[in-house]
């Protein structure tokens, strides 16, 4: 996979090339491209905003730099546009994005884009309901999340299946050695060597640290019954 990324600000991406996605651009398992859309400025000062037509507060990104950034690229693939108004991202987009050849991100700053620009991406997405200086951290976290669910990026194959979100439920509990801390033991199922068990010990306290945290998302998960029966069960014992 390639990943290209149009930003002002491209010093700020060092920390996707550290750690296993760092390791896995060493390796080739996927390339990063960044873009300083400054560069492609006609003026002498190099300018990539100017102030809204009609009035109002801030600098406003103009469409031209970014265009001739987009067509500078060789293959660009999916276009994102990182934005306060875009659907929320989670982990069924980056399962799909995941899929792609070619990503091309699009890092905003000041008082956004000129409306024009959206009309370049194939989709606007959002990390959450609160507004940051610039698209970059966006961007970056949407890339982590994508990237490591590349072959050989975490080295376990079964590590992305078996984590929150991947299945509609967060992740259960983990424990490792000392058995006991300070009086604080890990459950014996998880000792005891019968996978069955721990099995359905694990997908138990999934769906209980679920409706915990996140109930949420078991509105829209279609439950087995053997999940409906243990959700039942759950309720009873937390009394709710």
């Amino acid at each position: 996979m390639k990943i290209n990324v149009l930003t002002l600000f491209p010093d700020m991406f060092t920390p996707l090339q550290v750690s296993m996605l760092g390791r896995g651009l060493e390796d080739g398992k996927w390339d990063l491209n960044l873009v300083n859309f400054r560069d492609f400025t006609t003026d002498v000062h190099h300018h990539v905003d100017d102030t809204p037509y009609g009035g109002g507060a801030g600098m406003v990104l103009q469409i031209m730099p970014i265009k001739k950034a987009l067509d500078s690229l060789d293959n660009k693939g999916k276009v994102i546009i990182t934005a306060p108004q875009g659907k929320t991202f989670n982990e069924k987009m980056a399962q799909d994005w995941s899929k792609e050849e070619n990503l091309t991100f699009i890092c905003g700053h000041y008082e956004g884009f000129d409306q024009r620009v959206y009309d370049l991406a194939d989709e606007t997405v959002s990390i959450g309901d609160y507004v940051l200086t610039g698209g970059e951290l966006p961007t970056m976290s949407m890339i982590d999340a994508t990237v490591r669910l590349l072959p050989g990026i975490l080295g376990n194959a079964a590590s992305p299946v078996e984590e929150s979100f991947s299945h509609g439920l967060l992740e259960y509990p983990q424990y490792t050695r000392p058995a006991d801390f300070e009086g604080l033991k890990v459950p014996e199922v998880l000792t005891s060597g019968n996978h069955q068990k721990i099995a359905e010990w694990r997908h138990r306290e999934a769906l209980k640290t679920t409706f915990l945290n996140r109930p949420d998302m078991l509105e829209d998960r279609e439950l087995t019954k053997e999940e409906a029966k243990m959700l039942k069960e759950i309720k009873a014992e937390l009394g709710k």
